[in-house]
């Protein structure tokens, strides 16, 4: 977990999630109450610094993630979870639409014992209610080591969002959440 030190600040949790391109996940966090940051990066694999040539050749078993810093007196964990669940398909192996290849799976790093029994748990209780017609292959993890993406990934949505892949893939998964998710929407943001 992450600490901002000083009496006034919050105690932020940290939550590292992927679920297809990052730019998706990222404009999507980005807009929540209690969300402080979100970094686009990459983790779970073997190659030491990757960088976004290397991820895209798939070879190196990393997978677009987002690290998304947050207060759980805002958002909770599970709230964050519930999110993931809705903005991308955890039912496909290794793609998201036309992304496809390990590095665009769908995972979930925790960086605790009670993130790890979260999301376990949200993942049974969205079996057991046949959420999906096919199973969650939803990967859960233990938080490797997590490399932030190249400068230019970071903030894209927001930087891009009349860029074609924004307009056609990232804005539609966000209209989706702010759709689904109104009351988790940060004021800036409505």
């Amino acid at each position: 977990m992450s600490e901002i030190i000083g009496k006034n600040h919050p105690v932020l949790e940290r939550a590292t999630l992927g679920g297809g391109c990052f730019w998706c996940l990222e404009a999507v966090y980005q807009q929540i109450s209690g969300v402080s940051s979100v970094v686009s990066g990459y983790a779970g694999g073997a190659m030491l610094n990757p960088d976004y040539e290397s991820i895209c050749s798939g070879q190196t078993g990393h997978a677009e993630i987002v690290d998304v810093y947050f207060d759980p007196k805002i958002v909770s964990f599970r709230d964050l979870l519930e999110i993931f669940f809705v903005i991308h398909d955890p039912t496909t192996l290794n793609y998201q639409g036309n992304d496809r290849g390990t590095q665009y799976r769908s995972v979930i790093f925790t960086h605790s014992e009670s993130q790890s029994v979260a999301a376990h748990d949200l993942v049974r209780e969205l079996e057991e209610a046949k959420a999906y017609a096919n199973p969650v292959v939803t990967q859960i993890d233990a938080a490797p080591i997590i490399y932030p993406a190249e400068e230019y990934h970071q903030n894209y949505f927001r930087q891009h969002p009349g860029q074609g892949y924004c307009m056609a893939v990232v804005a539609p998964k966000l209209a989706k959440f702010r759709a689904k998710f109104q009351s988790l929407i940060a004021p800036e943001f409505r």
